[in-house]
């Protein structure tokens, strides 16, 4: 009988943990638990060691306090997000200061604009066939920005079947690929963020971004107060 080396499998359990906290961050123990189906001390044990390392932090969690201990949620560091990075982020800034030094501004936005071409011809049947409503179709976009490393997940904000600016869904992304390049070209950004409101069909808002220091790439898209009919 073959017994699986116990310090493997508590890396890979590691690396689970890490990459739910990117995927759903700011997240609780307790959603963590009920994701990844291990034990609330497990748990606690695993975000003391990746917090001991760098790589998640605690912070204090929204809605109605309770007695005992704080309520906290937890996201990655900016070195947590580093461990999830690959040799390509690092490839692709090369390569985009090569093109604007010796092309020029046009041309990185050029490339931004082929890029995220690329992302839509990949996705645009499987979002479409979601359907007209953009609930649908955000929750299609982000299986197929998983499937591209994203680490993507889409939560109802507001009221539903009220108006309201506020009212819709936060498209939000845990981890992006290109992180580190878009920091210091934010034209693959915007483009993306371009992308985005045509798949989806509605005009949508990037809130918060990764490349700017903030712990996820959070992009709101509005929702009618009526669903369209299926």
């Amino acid at each position: 009988m073959v017994i699986a080396d116990s310090s493997a499998i508590e890396s890979r359990t590691r690396d689970r943990v890490l990459r739910v906290v990117s995927q759903e961050g700011p997240v609780s123990i307790a959603a963590l638990v009920a994701r990844l189906g291990l034990t609330e001390t497990a748990l606690r044990r695993h975000m003391e060691n990746l917090a001991a390392d760098g790589l998640v932090e605690a912070r204090e969690a929204g809605g109605p306090r309770r007695r005992g201990r704080p309520a906290r949620a937890w996201v990655l560091t900016e070195r947590g997000h580093q461990t999830l990075a690959s040799d390509y982020d690092h490839l692709a800034g090369d390569a985009l200061r090569f093109l604007r030094d010796t092309a020029g501004e046009d041309a990185v936005q050029a490339f931004a604009e082929r890029r995220v071409a690329a992302l839509e011809e990949r996705v645009a049947d499987r979002v479409a066939a979601a359907g007209a409503d953009p609930e649908d179709r955000a929750e299609a976009l982000v299986e197929a920005l998983n499937a591209d490393g994203y680490a993507a997940s889409a939560r109802p904000v507001g009221e539903p079947g009220t108006a309201g600016p506020l009212t819709g869904i936060q498209l939000c992304q845990g981890h992006c690929p290109v992180q580190h390049v878009a920091s210091e070209f934010p034209e693959l950004c915007e483009a993306e963020t371009e992308a985005f409101s045509r798949l989806l069909g509605v005009h949508v808002q990037r809130l918060a971004t990764l490349a700017h220091g903030d712990h996820v790439c959070t992009t709101f898209v509005p929702t009618p107060t009526e669903r369209p009919s299926r």
